[in-house]
């Protein structure tokens, strides 16, 4: 769950994600990236995992050359988070992705991401546009009948963006349960079938002052961690 913001020696985290698992019941306990055969002894002490948001993806990972508009990459982060998702999954503990961690998501399942949005979809939405953190700045669809759309109860809702990255192709079980209106990047994942596995590319912890806009989806991830 941790997030960096380029200072040495600092590992960071948001104070929203804390919040807005504790507003739904849960506890949080935040890890900083560790040794990938870590994953599983530390899952043997938790119910469920959130992967946060952060730096892009190292794209060695998923098999691919660094584009010119390549962010900072923090490649151990990246080794321990795949590491957990994988182990997560292969367990079955519920699991929520946000941003980045939905693109983790994606790679751990063997997808691939689009490197820079405005690079490669001509006409894209502002995907990270200069505002506050919870202002809403585009709409997105969601599946009819899909688990992210019976939780959001929505079919069409406004979020907040700040990524340049996205998922392209869909890594193995996952489904995408959410589209941009307007240029079609994906902005929510799942994987039917299991106790919970869902990714959104917004950042719905960023309203827990604001409004419980969003506050079903950590309702989900707790409900379907407790034992």
């Amino acid at each position: 769950m941790t997030d960096e913001d380029g200072r040495q020696g600092f590992h960071v985290l948001r104070e929203d994600y804390v919040r807005s698992v504790e507003q739904a019941g849960g506890m949080a306990v935040l890890l900083p990236p560790g040794a990938p055969a870590d994953a599983a002894p530390l899952l043997d002490r938790l119910d469920g995992l959130l992967l946060s948001g952060g730096a892009d993806v190292d794209p060695a990972l998923y098999g691919q050359a660094p584009h010119p508009k390549l962010g900072r990459v923090v490649r151990n982060r990246d080794e321990f988070e795949l590491a957990l998702c994988r182990e997560a999954l292969r367990r079955d503990r519920p699991l929520l992705a946000i941003c980045r961690g939905q693109q983790v998501l994606n790679v751990a399942t063997g997808g691939t991401l689009i490197q820079d949005i405005p690079s490669v979809i001509a006409g894209a939405v502002d995907h990270d546009p200069p505002v506050e953190r919870w202002d809403a700045v585009h709409e997105v669809g969601l599946l009819q009948g899909s688990r992210l759309r019976a939780i959001l109860g929505r079919d069409r809702l406004a979020v907040n963006s700040f990524h340049h990255q996205a998922v392209d192709v869909l890594g193995a079980g996952l489904v995408a349960s959410a589209h941009s209106v307007g240029d079609g990047v994906v902005e929510g994942v799942e994987e039917p079938g299991r106790r919970f596995a869902v990714g959104v590319q917004w950042h719905p912890e960023a309203f827990w002052r604001e409004s419980q806009a969003f506050g079903s989806l950590f309702d989900a991830l707790v409900q379907a961690s407790r034992p």
